[in-house]
């Protein structure tokens, strides 16, 4: 475990983790053994992060989040307030199924808004936004933005968060970055 990250005095570190430089962690979350943490992460107040779970760097996530064991995120992602993670499509009190956990990736740079919900067994593309509140049950585009519940998607974002608007040659703009886009077989690619 790195001795340059900062975790606040309530929080609990289980030993076996791996932590990296200048990741904060805040007040009452706990971070269990077997699990992977990047550099430059931000952990809320309330946050578990459960055995085997891999952060990558420069992961921020907000309060209340429980991120349970078959969660990967790469780099970049952003966990939005109380959104939820399952790991497990027909959980039952009475059945133990912990050896059949499901595995959901998170893409770099994807952006999962508060109180959404991810089915476990779904991919969530590269700089892809899940709107507030949304419930993913199906694999989600490189730069897709879905909403609803179930969701759906209504368009194609950024990397830097603006919504796309295609001309009729299929290539788009964003409006802060001035990146270019283009949109080809209902799949989206940055192209400068």
């Amino acid at each position: 475990m790195s001795n340059r990250f900062f975790a606040h005095e309530t929080a609990v570190i289980d030993t076996g983790c791996s932590i990296g430089d200048d990741t904060k962690i805040w007040h009452f979350s706990h971070i269990m053994s077997g699990c992977s943490i990047g550099f430059k992460c931000n952990i809320g107040q309330n946050v578990v992060i459960s055995d085997g779970v891999k952060l990558g760097n420069n992961v921020k996530i907000q309060n209340n989040v429980s991120v349970y064991t078959g969660v990967i995120c790469e780099d970049d992602v952003f966990l939005g307030p109380s959104m939820v993670f399952t790991n497990i499509l027909n959980p039952r009190s009475a059945v133990v199924r912990k050896s059949e956990y499901i595995k959901t990736l998170v893409k770099k740079g994807a952006s999962i808004g508060a109180n959404a919900t991810i089915l476990c067994g779904n991919e969530i593309g590269s700089y892809a936004m899940i709107g507030a509140g949304s419930v993913v049950t199906k694999p989600v585009k490189n730069y897709a933005l879905v909403v609803g519940n179930p969701s759906r998607q209504i368009g194609w974002v950024s990397e830097y968060g603006h919504r796309l608007k295609f001309n009729g040659e299929g290539n788009a703009e964003c409006p802060e970055s001035k990146q270019r886009y283009e949109l080809k077989d209902n799949c989206v690619i940055r192209i400068s």
